[in-house]
């Protein structure tokens, strides 16, 4: 029974909308907010990614970043380019992507529910990661950035969403970069507010889609001043975190795909051989080839794409992770034949999301920056439920959502 409530969110007035708004945090690089906010100082990357209010090379690890993150929150609420809504509310995003919309309820997460696995994961957390958001939570006492969680479709918020989808948004807007549509709706109504929370109240659970390091840290930075707090009732805001909840039949995830510097001191001849052992290799030409189904792979080298079809035998389809493509070709590619052993921390394996498409890998290769690269059939939202629900772990680099949430339509203030 994940328990939610609706907000006073803080948001950028119509007209600055689209001068405060950013991609995510951890889509891009110092070097690349730095050029997004060039000389907009309303820019949302002035909070999410303050390093750059310093001179390049500042580490975004200095503690005087996380500092600078609160100051220009605070400067951002005194401009009057963040201001508070007149009462608590939900919220609608609809998120449209090559012709395809998706809607989500901006709402407030309870903290117990992550502590207590009723907002389940898919993904392990780095201790680097997890604290560097903390630390950005704790500085501004606030949720900046919305985490990205699933649920179970339900025919009474499809409803009520086509309702509020009929009527005009607050904001409606092409955003630069990725060229996505996004729009916000406020929900008001106390009869509607009470039906959304009875029927996220109706369900098993809810699964984090992406954001599972800010979901880590709000809910333990909330876990935290809740055992600072003094007779603390439960209802406070910082025992809520924002997120926004997608029916899970809508996402669109996309192949999470792999570039690696070198073969292991293999010849590109005794590689494709190697391969031979757990996989039918079959030459495909210059072109890009993407792979058709489970448990197929497409390889580039040295000019060339490749079809690989696990053989029956190599992994047990009633293992819900040994069944993964990237479960597969972390075993019987990366770790057997090329001796890349954890994803997370070797240097000769890079990952590339399939908004870039396959020209991207190929590009990479052909450079000369990477020998070789490697594109996975997509992973299954119902997957990664299953795999939550079983309380297992999905290997890391396996899932890429598209479109990403934009930062700044909504944030979630839980101190004064």
């Amino acid at each position: 029974m994940p328990k939610i409530k609706p907000f006073r969110g803080l948001r950028p007035p119509k007209e600055l909308v689209e001068q405060v708004e950013s991609r995510p945090y951890d889509v891009l690089s110092s070097e690349e907010a730095r050029a997004e906010a060039g000389n907009n100082e309303m820019s949302l990357y002035h909070i999410i990614k303050p390093e750059i209010n310093f001179p390049e090379g500042t580490s975004e690890y200095d503690p005087r970043v996380y500092e600078s993150g609160a100051e220009q929150f605070k400067k951002f609420q005194e401009k009057g380019w963040l201001v508070p809504d007149e009462t608590d509310c939900y919220y609608l995003y609809a998120q449209t992507m090559n012709g395809k919309t998706q809607y989500g309820w901006v709402v407030c997460a309870s903290v117990a529910d992550y502590m207590q696995g009723v907002i389940k994961k898919h993904e392990l957390t780095r201790a680097d990661k997890e604290e560097d958001r903390m630390k950005h939570v704790r500085a501004t006492a606030a949720h900046i950035e919305p985490v990205f969680l699933a649920y179970h479709p339900r025919p009474a918020l499809l409803a009520l969403r086509e309702k509020y989808a009929a009527t005009e948004p607050v904001n409606d807007f092409i955003a630069p970069i990725d060229g996505f549509r996004h729009q916000l709706w406020l929900v008001t109504d106390p009869a509607d507010q009470a039906l959304i929370t009875a029927e996220f109240a109706a369900m098993d659970a809810l699964y984090i889609a992406d954001g599972h390091h800010r979901s880590a840290a709000a809910a333990l930075v909330g876990d935290e001043k809740a055992r600072q707090a003094e007779n603390p009732t439960g209802e406070e805001e910082f025992n809520y975190y924002m997120a926004v909840c997608f029916p899970a039949d809508e996402l669109t995830i996309l192949d999470y795909n792999r570039v690696v510097k070198d073969l292991n001191g293999m010849s590109a001849e005794a590689f494709l051989e190697a391969l031979k052992k757990n996989f039918d290799v079959e030459a495909k030409g210059a072109a890009p080839y993407r792979a058709q189904q489970p448990h197929e792979f497409s390889l580039y080298l040295d000019g060339t794409w490749y079809s690989l079809k696990a053989h029956e035998g190599t992994f047990d389809p009633t293992d819900p992770i040994g069944v993964l493509d990237v479960d597969i070709s972390s075993r019987l590619i990366l770790d057997e034949l090329l001796g890349i052993k954890d994803l997370r921390k070797d240097k000769r394996i890079d990952f590339v999301g399939g908004l870039r498409g396959l020209e991207e890998l190929q590009r990479r290769v052909d450079s000369g920056e990477m020998v070789m690269a490697l594109a996975l059939y997509p992973v299954s939202m119902q997957q990664i439920m299953d795999i939550a629900d079983s309380g297992n772990i999905m290997p890391p680099k396996a899932t890429w959502f598209e479109p990403k949430l934009r930062s700044g339509l909504v944030v979630h203030k839980f101190m004064d």
